[in-house]
């Protein structure tokens, strides 16, 4: 009866309207007084949950993305990205895919990553005569990198969450990002062809790329310093998360001098806003969870899915499934904390890496990003190519596709995850 209630006043709640965080507050509390105990627990639960240095990476990557979007250190990733393509059929779709990806190593928000790139790349694509609905699905599809390739926010939560390598996880992002990126860049060079794209019109050249390289050097080096100080051992992820910020004001303010005073109030005030809401869902989803442990509900779940005698793969695949469900309507973030603690246990007896499950729910939870009706990346390319969403999810489809392809091998072969290790 306790599930009962705790699921069932949640799933009103977002019925008729009411945020996430708040719905998983306010259900939590509802149960709580059902079963006479005090709603203090509350408080309590959303106090451990923040109590943990790994959390507050999430801020500082938060503002590091938005510091590099409005320091110039986007643009100058997109210029160089275009210098590395040259007059190839399609070319602008294969400088959306290396710009996203590289993006994504300094950011690790899907929207953000959407925004940043879409805000400048998408007006040029429709001047050249690019079609606007493919062009605005691959930007939903390749915005999908951002929370893969390291930094990753998702890959931190969960790492939190199961006490996992953060760094190890970071590993594991890098492959996965590398074969989603290859995957969508053939399924741009087929339907070049087969939808005549227009060619690009710069030429390749190596004095271009040298060229591109130097004017975004200080952009390519800020992943070297967050990786490189991660992987070296000499800072931890929250650690390097706050050089990033520090290195993308100090070039945005200083060297390219495109942060004013009045842009960085309002870059503050966008992170604080953009962080709270993070660190929000995760604390109430925190409480949630735990309530849900502590009514017995995940005990009997194991002993269901036990009982059931799945291979290990067998029950990832479940899980996959599972997480795709949950992504179509919770946000990512909640979806981890929500499901990983219920979920991990069980895969972790069946003998799991605790990596290749973390790209499970990484990728998993990425594809929600794109799958209406919560589909965060769609309302980001939306806001960007004032294009209605139905028409961005028709563009989107055959990357989708590709992007999926790439999940289920992931979730089958568990040596991509961990290849890196």
């Amino acid at each position: 009866m306790t599930g009962i209630l705790l699921f069932g006043a949640f799933i009103v709640m977002l019925l008729i309207g009411v945020p996430i965080a708040l719905a998983l507050g306010v259900s939590t509390m509802v149960t709580l007084m059902y079963i006479d105990m005090p709603i203090t627990v509350v408080g309590q639960r959303i106090f451990t949950a923040l109590d943990s240095s790994s959390i507050m990476a999430i801020p500082f990557f938060v503002l590091a993305g938005n510091l590099m979007t409005q320091g110039g250190i986007s643009r100058r990733i997109v210029d160089f990205a275009q210098s590395l393509v040259g007059g190839v059929k399609g070319g602008l779709f294969y400088v959306m895919i290396i710009a996203c990806a590289f993006f994504a190593a300094l950011s690790g928000s899907a929207p953000a990553t959407v925004i940043a790139i879409g805000a400048m790349l998408y007006p040029d694509m429709i001047k050249r005569g690019y079609p606007p609905q493919r062009s605005a699905g691959l930007l939903a599809v390749a915005g999908g990198l951002g929370p893969i390739i390291p930094p990753s926010i998702i890959m931190v939560v969960y790492g939190t969450i199961t006490s996992s390598s953060i760094g190890d996880l970071f590993k594991g992002g890098i492959v996965a990002g590398s074969l989603i990126a290859i995957v969508l860049a053939v399924v741009c060079f087929i339907l070049s062809k087969k939808e005549n794209w227009p060619r690009s019109e710069e030429k390749l050249s190596l004095s271009g790329i040298i060229i591109g390289l130097r004017k975004a050097f200080l952009a390519v080096l800020l992943p070297v310093i967050v990786l490189g100080g991660i992987y070296s051992g000499l800072m931890t992820a929250t650690e390097s998360a706050a050089a990033a910020a520090v290195y993308a004001f100090f070039v945005g303010f200083f060297v390219y001098r495109e942060l004013s005073p009045a842009k960085l109030y309002q870059v503050i005030v966008d992170s604080g806003k953009g962080s709270a809401m993070v660190l929000f869902i995760i604390a109430t989803s925190t409480a949630f969870s735990w309530l849900f442990t502590y009514a017995g509900i995940s005990t009997s779940l194991i002993e269901l899915i036990t009982s059931m005698q799945l291979s290990a793969t067998a029950y990832c695949l479940l899980v996959a499934v599972i997480l795709l469900i949950f992504g179509t309507f919770l946000e990512g973030i909640a979806t981890c904390v929500l499901l990983v603690p219920l979920l991990w246990p069980v895969a972790q007896a069946l003998g799991v890496n605790v990596i290749h499950f973390g790209m499970i729910v990484s990728i998993s939870n990425v594809i929600g990003t794109m799958t209406p009706p919560v589909a965060v990346n769609l309302f980001a390319a939306s806001s960007v190519t004032h294009l209605k969403m139905g028409d961005i999810a028709k563009g989107e489809i055959p990357f989708f596709i590709g992007y999926c392809l790439v999940f289920f091998l992931m979730v089958l072969v568990p040596w991509f995850s961990t290849a890196l290790l």
